[in-house]
């Protein structure tokens, strides 16, 4: 009988720099012989892709922007990371529901009690096994997205208070996660982080 697979998500602000390290997480845990569906939210399934545009790109109200990432995340859920987990498969995913309440509860201002109701409904019980939250100052992240070169979507174009109310929220929902989620210093040196990455999906 194939037991069941992992599921580990990478969290932080924009401009943390968690895009790199997860390509490397996925590599070395396929070295490690372990077959990986690495996927994103929101996104991940032909219509998460699809709300994944309009989330990004078209403005909308905020309760609206919290349902809408919650529909993509029940598709993906049922169409790709449960069915992968119960293959005995490692869903490594840029993203999940702590991003959810950082951005939408904690940068936008959106009320705790709806998104908790949400959360129960689209996956009661349900969270990952692992999450690497990879913490920065924002003015940091702002400077490394200014020089990215690329199109900011409408996330990327909000200003360092934001980004400063989204960090604080990620470090209370760390604080509540009962070790689940692990802090690593984004702005310490790329090498160094990627073997705190390593190091915590080795013990998973």
């Amino acid at each position: 009988m194939v037991g069941r697979g992992r599921f580990i998500t990478f969290e932080g602000i924009d401009g943390a720099g968690k895009s790199s390290q997860i390509e490397a997480a996925v590599t070395h845990l396929r070295r490690l012989g372990h077959p990986v569906v690495h996927t994103r939210e929101p996104g991940g399934t032909a219509i998460g892709e699809r709300l994944r545009d309009l989330l990004l790109h078209q403005p909308m109200h905020l309760e609206t922007e919290a349902m809408l990432m919650f529909a993509a995340r029940r598709e993906h859920l049922e169409t790709l990371i449960l069915p992968a987990l119960a293959r005995g498969e490692w869903v490594v995913s840029d993203r999940f529901t702590d991003a959810t309440y950082a951005y939408q509860v904690g940068g936008r201002g959106l009320d705790r009690c709806r998104f908790e109701v949400l959360e129960r409904w689209v996956h009661a019980g349900f969270q990952p096994d692992l999450t690497l939250l990879f913490d920065i100052e924002p003015a940091i992240a702002a400077e490394r997205l200014a020089g990215a070169g690329s199109a900011p979507d409408r996330f990327e174009r909000e200003q360092v208070d934001f980004f400063a109310r989204v960090r604080k929220a990620y470090l209370e929902r760390a604080g509540e996660a009962g070790g689940r989620i692990r802090v690593i210093d984004a702005s310490a040196p790329v090498a160094v982080i990627r073997e705190r990455v390593m190091a915590a999906v080795d013990l998973r």
